[in-house]
Parts: C-alpha cells; sequence; structure tokens
C-alpha cells in the first residue's frame, strides 16, 4: 500500500506542476501513448528495436475502480518517463503476468508490479521508489559508462565525497589493460547500484595509495578502503569480493533502491535510525553513528539503515504514526519488517544524545536478542525488563541511573 500510495502522490506532482517560467517547465502528459502492450506476439521485436527496454511486470487488470485508477497511475509513471525520455532509445511496456505468462517465463520475470529494465543481455530490476523522476534518473545511469574515469585531482577529491555511495577504483595502465577489461565487465553486472572507478594517471594512484592492477573497495561512510586481494583481479574475483562485502555497516536509504535496501533485513528486522543531516542535533546524531560503524565494521551482523526525514517528506506522517516516534529529533530502533513492530531508544531531549559508548552498548542488546520487537506489546507492563522505559511500553532506555547492566 506504501509503494502505491507514493506512486500516486509522485504522478500528481507531475501532473499539477506543469505550468512555469520558461526555463522552468515541468514536464505535464501530452496524450500520447508511448507504453506498449507487450505479448508473445510483439516481446522479440521490442526487444530488439531499443537500446533498452522498461517492462512493468503486472497483475491481471481488476475490476475494483479503485485498484484501476491505482493501476492506470502505475501506467503514468511510465508514460512520463516514456515522454522524458523520448529521444534516448529507450522503450517502456506492460506484461500481463496471467494473459503473457510464458512470455515473463522466458525472460525470467518473477515479481508481480516490479519494473525490470533489458539491457544487451542483462535484466536489472527497478528496487526504487515508482514515480517518474527517480525512474528517469535511474535510467539515465543505466545509460552512462559503467567506469567513470577519474584522471586529476579536481576529479579525485569529487570521487572522495562520494561517502554514501559503495564504490570501487582501480589503477590500471590503460584502456586497453585486460585487467581494466575484467574490470569494466564487472561493473556493468552491478551499475547503476555498484559505482565504479578508474584511472590511469600516476599522480591520482599515489595519492589514492594504489599500485599498478590494484582495487579498492569504499564502504559507505568509512575513512579507509579495503583493497581486493590477489591483484591483478579476475571478473570472478571482484564480483565475489562486492558480493561479500555489498551491505554496508551503515547505509543510507535512498528513493533509487529503497525497496532493494528495506528488503535486505538481518533475520527479519533493521536497526533504523532517523537523522536530519541538515540539522545540528541530527549532524551530531549521525556523526556518532558514523564512529559506530567505522569502529564495528568488521562485524557481519551489524547493519543500520539511516533515513534523512527531509528527503522522504511524503512518508513522514506515516512513519511517525507507523513506528510513534517523533521525527523532528534524532531516533534508533529496531523495526520488524513483517509487522513493522518496533521498539526505540529512549533519548528524553535533544541535550541527550548518547554517547558511541553508549549507542554501541544498545546495539550490542538488539544484536544479541536482549532488546527486540516482541518486548513492544501496548498492555505489556512488565516492570521487569530492565531494556525497556519504564514510562514507555516501546523505547529503550539508556544512562547510567536507569541502566542495571553496569
Amino acid at each position: 500500500m506504501l509503494s502505491v500510495w507514493l506512486v500516486l502522490v509522485s504522478c500528481m506532482d507531475f501532473l499539477l506542476y506543469s505550468s512555469a517560467e520558461e526555463g522552468l517547465e515541468f514536464p505535464s502528459f501530452d496524450g500520447k501513448d508511448r507504453v506498449l502492450n507487450v505479448n508473445e506476439r510483439n516481446y522479440k521485436k521490442a526487444l530488439k528495436k531499443y537500446d533498452m527496454m522498461c517492462l512493468l511486470f503486472h497483475e491481471p487488470l481488476p475490476s475494483d475502480k479503485e485498484l484501476q485508477q491505482q493501476f492506470h497511475m502505475r501506467e503514468m509513471v511510465l508514460e512520463l518517463a516514456a515522454q522524458v525520455l523520448e529521444d534516448k532509445d529507450i522503450g517502456f511496456g506492460l506484461l500481463d503476468s496471467h494473459k503473457d505468462a510464458k512470455v515473463a517465463k522466458k525472460l525470467g520475470l518473477e515479481e508481480e508490479g516490479s519494473i525490470y529494465v533489458f539491457k544487451d543481455e542483462r535484466v536489472i530490476e527497478f528496487d526504487g521508489e515508482l514515480s517518474a523522476d527517480t525512474l528517469v534518473e535511474f535510467l539515465l545511469d543505466l545509460l552512462e559508462d559503467p567506469v567513470e574515469l577519474i584522471s586529476n585531482p579536481m576529479e579525485q577529491r569529487a570521487f572522495e565525497r562520494m561517502d554514501e555511495d559503495i564504490r570501487l577504483i582501480g589503477y590500471f595502465k590503460g584502456e586497453n589493460s585486460e585487467h581494466y577489461k575484467a574490470f569494466q565487465v564487472t561493473a556493468e553486472k552491478f551499475q547503476p547500484y555498484v559505482k565504479f572507478f578508474a584511472t590511469f594517471d600516476k599522480g591520482v594512484a599515489k595519492q589514492l595509495t594504489l599500485k599498478m592492477n590494484e582495487i579498492d573497495f569504499y564502504e559507505p561512510f568509512m575513512d579507509e578502503p579495503v583493497t581486493i586481494p590477489d591483484k591483478p583481479n579476475t571478473e570472478e574475483e571482484i564480483v565475489d569480493f562486492v558480493n561479500q562485502h555489498r551491505r554496508p555497516t551503515l547505509r543510507k536509504l535512498r528513493a533509487e533502491d529503497m525497496f532493494e535496501t528495506w528488503e535486505d533485513d538481518m533475520d527479519g528486522i533493521h536497526i533504523v535510525a532517523f537523522a536530519e543531516e541538515e540539522d545540528p542535533d541530527g549532524y551530531e546524531f549521525l556523526e556518532i553513528l558514523k564512529e559506530v560503524a567505522r569502529d564495528n565494521t568488521k562485524n557481519p551482523d551489524l547493519s543500520i539503515v539511516w533515513i534523512d526525514p527531509d528527503e522522504f517528506p511524503l512518508l513522514t506522517t506515516y512513519w511517525e504514526k507507523t513506528f510513534k516516534v517523533d521525527l523532528f529529533r534524532p531516533q534508533i530502533g529496531v523495526v520488524n519488517v513483517t509487522d513493522a513492530d518496533s521498539v526505540w531508544l529512549n533519548m528524553p531531549n535533544d541535550e541527550a544524545l548518547p554517547s558511541a559508548e553508549e549507542l554501541e552498548d544498545w546495539i550490542e542488546d538488539v544484536l544479541s536478542g536482549k532488546v527486540n520487537t516482541e518486548d513492544d506489546d501496548d498492555d505489556d507492563d512488565d516492570d521487569d525488563d530492565d531494556d525497556i522505559d519504564d514510562d514507555s511500553s516501546d523505547e529503550d532506555h539508556y544512562g547510567d541511573d536507569d541502566d542495571d547492566d553496569d
């Protein structure tokens, strides 16, 4: 339901903001149908016609009028994207999961409601917010070269500031290097979710402490990269390394891959932190989170999802109602992804943000199961639970005065 609601609001944004001064004119649907109804008769032709093909794999059109409207709004997202990208050689289509089940099986489509992008021999699932602007950005990223070259100090500084992204950078002799070509092929497999960079410049390589044919892997928010061992690396070695290290210790929820992130839970739960980066208290709390993540980056059981409420204004009220927290203040808690049940660390006021040590103690309690969402019960008045604040059944309290663990 959440994803459907996001589609409705995002589509309305495009429909409403269509009138503006020249130079700031938002696109509005021009009435021309560009999205194909893909079936067994035309799917091969459609895939050959375009450099990329974007398919919405949908359930049969429902008889309920409200559900029909929701479906048409999803279709409108594709129509708007197709209109904006009309000159980019990208096709858009709808594929019915029941009428064209044979086609779906041939193409390897499984999840109803998902968007799949066909590019060369790859099938990439779009796991972001189903809005026209997010989809357009995703497709434009796929059109770019899978490896971006870093050739000078300015580009190097820009690379170093991309601390929210998983990224790799390698130093190679040149474009004809067999090791660079293996790096390129690997980059195509992870595009656009993992960023790949390369340099042929000796000075840039020296600043990044890279040796010839060496590849460094940068986890989000970490100060230092990890070097892939046993250079030069084959395509298989790079793929295996990325897959083993792809879940960061601290990762940001982003519109372009929000559902992929949310589905990548740890045994049915997420440790979720809300913090507005532009807010002084939110920034301070985020820095504490980064410190904790850096100190625990080798713990495979720890992964914190950071959400900046400013980047999801349409979801703020939903999250506050669902989790019963005030998102104008930093928050951290445990969320059960099955039923959205949650337990939150009690931070009485903005002046009492937990230290890195206190936050680590609480996280240890979460990972050990001492703090868990099963204790979050409105009618549970168990006073013997040391991890739950006496004044609130859904908030964990930290601090020397109330913590019996010391």
